[in-house]
């Protein structure tokens, strides 16, 4: 019997819940939201809420912004400076934008007010506790009980976890990760003339540990500069950021915000979904292997899962809601898997011969190209794999070569 029906349960029961409104969150509320459903969207802090994040838009995430959004752009990317571990520094430019620069507190926000505007209804300052698809909290087969810490409890056909890295929802599925990056970052706001030098203009550096990069991203009168490398070299990764900031000439400046932030990508076997609960965003483990990107794997995966959550809530059994969930991980996986496949290549051939990399993106203009077609969208590193075989080959050699 149907909760709604029940004369012992007559609570109410929303088509979806969507736990945690960051851009994986937003995306995926909107997507069921614009479809015409019920959907309660959870988050547990404050809106808005600060995101240790560099704040690059690139093609891939403009194109999967909901119609009629605005981008809160601080600054337009015309022009990049790559150095290696500081040193061999080489600036390329375009006359197109390459990319746009936001803050996440205000992006974020103004995800949400879509969400909200397609019908979505958002409740702040709740955690979620756990999920449970059997037990005295469901009142039936095609219901999640979502459990919030203090003892209540939420009824949905559907539940999509995008609730971040550490995810209570992705443990729930059981996402098992294979990549986990530290990332380091200062908001550091500078003085009128400082600014003016860094308009229109990223750094991007190839860094000292395998793996590893540092950048800067101008935000009007503040400087967005962070560095990230793998887990486990945390004092490294510390004292390559103080090193990069002393070496750029901002160490006099204090920054109004010092965060950090684990990343994680997932295994090629980890799970998507478990029953009526679909993961999207970084809670599934899904970004860029190399550059730990994460902005456009959250919108375009959020979308994906808001859009198979309504199949998921209009299921009237286990085999039908099965077949959706499978059919929103052959979804992610034909995209954004692909994406992440080559990522997982490139971050190997750059572990091993970063100084290589650096030089064919600053002296060989294919390979610039190639760079700034995938920063604005015309592109993506799994087209240009299917598109030029001979990247392919250099990237399977590579690494059959660094697994020896």
């Amino acid at each position: 019997m149907s909760s709604e029906n029940s004369a012992d349960d007559t609570r109410h029961v929303w088509d979806v819940v969507v736990v945690g409104a960051g851009p994986a969150g937003a995306s995926a509320a909107y997507a069921a939201a614009v479809a015409g459903r019920t959907v309660l969207l959870l988050e547990k802090a404050d809106i808005p809420r600060y995101k240790t994040c560099g704040g690059g838009i690139i093609g891939p995430s403009r194109d999967s912004l909901p119609p009629g959004f605005e981008l809160p752009l601080r600054d337009r990317v015309h022009a990049v400076t790559f150095t290696l571990d500081g040193k061999f520094g080489r600036t390329r430019r375009s006359r197109q934008m390459l990319f746009g620069l936001i803050n996440r507190p205000e992006f974020d926000q103004q995800l949400v007010e879509h969400a909200q505007k397609a019908g979505a209804e958002l409740r702040t300052g709740v955690t979620v506790a756990r999920v449970e698809q059997h037990g005295t909290e469901v009142p039936d087969r095609r219901t999640v009980a979502v459990v919030l810490q203090g003892g209540e409890t939420v009824l949905a056909r559907a539940v999509v976890g995008a609730d971040g890295s550490a995810s209570r929802i992705g443990a729930h599925v059981g996402v098992k990760l294979d990549q986990v990056d530290l990332g380091l970052e200062a908001e550091i706001p500078v003085p009128e003339t400082v600014a003016e030098d860094w308009a229109g203009r990223v750094l991007i550096d190839w860094g000292p540990m395998p793996g590893s990069y540092g950048w800067v991203f101008p935000k009007g009168d503040t400087l967005t500069v962070g560095v990230i490398s793998a887990r486990g070299e945390g004092a490294a990764t510390k004292r390559y950021l103080e090193d990069f900031i002393a070496r750029l000439g901002l160490a006099g400046f204090e920054p109004s915000i010092s965060s950090g932030h684990l990343t994680r990508c997932r295994a090629d076997d980890s799970p998507l979904s478990r029953g009526r609960v679909l993961v999207c965003g970084d809670a599934a483990g899904l970004l860029e292997p190399w550059t730990r990107e994460g902005i456009s794997f959250a919108l375009r995966s959020g979308r994906l899962a808001g859009e198979w959550a309504v199949r998921i809530a209009e299921a009237h059994d286990a085999v039908d809601a099965r077949r959706q969930a499978l059919n929103y991980a052959f979804a992610i996986k034909a995209g954004l898997g692909v994406e992440m496949s080559v990522g997982r290549r490139m971050l190997k051939a750059f572990e091993r011969r970063p100084g290589m990399l650096h030089t064919a993106i600053t002296g060989f203009r294919p390979a610039w190209n190639a760079f700034a077609r995938i920063t604005r969208g015309s592109t993506t590193l799994g087209e240009l794999v299917r598109t030029h075989p001979m990247v392919g080959r250099v990237l399977q050699a590579r690494g059959e070569k660094d697994d020896r």
